[in-house]
């Protein structure tokens, strides 16, 4: 039995559908790794992000250019494209995920050294491990709500934009 035709003529988004797309998570693991790292690791971890971000802003970019070829307004919907993308991968997939992560960690290290007595190491790779765990509990309701925050505000100015599901 074969699959529909819309299912298997579908282009695969490298950035949305692949492997490709952990990448915009690395600054969410540099945040739960923060108490065992040097800073610069979590920082290069937000490096890794933003060329991410930028990268799928870039291609949104080329696939608009493509999809309006010589039609008037192309230039505008291009861009219209990248600032989205750019704006919506920014928000949802570093400075929020990121500053939440920073945040749990942060009193779950605390409250650690309020709570227990356990040895330092043993609460900074708790702390980790707590950070790890809290990754997939935060995604969609942040993409969710980066998406009506969007749709509410910027996205009403420049009529539309890509919806990142």
């Amino acid at each position: 039995m074969e699959a529909p035709p819309e299912l298997t003529s579908k282009e695969v988004d490298i950035y949305r559908d692949t492997w490709v797309r952990f990448l915009g998570y690395a600054n969410e693991v540099g945040e739960a790794f923060r108490a065992l790292v040097p800073p610069s690791v979590v920082w290069a971890s937000y490096a890794v992000a933003t060329v991410y971000v930028s990268a799928d802003a870039v291609d949104k970019g080329k696939k608009a250019a493509v999809a309006h070829g010589d039609n008037p307004g192309k230039t505008t919907r291009v861009g219209v494209a990248m600032v989205d993308t750019f704006i919506w991968q920014a928000l949802a997939s570093v400075a929020i995920p990121g500053f939440t992560i920073n945040r749990v960690c942060a009193a779950s290290l605390y409250l650690l050294g309020r709570a227990t007595r356990w040895p330092l190491p043993v609460r900074k790779w708790t702390t980790t491990a707590i950070g790890l765990s809290t990754i997939p509990f935060i995604i969609k309701p942040i993409d969710r709500s980066v998406d009506f925050m969007l749709d509410s505000s910027l996205r009403k100015v420049y009529g539309g934009g890509e919806k990142h599901e």
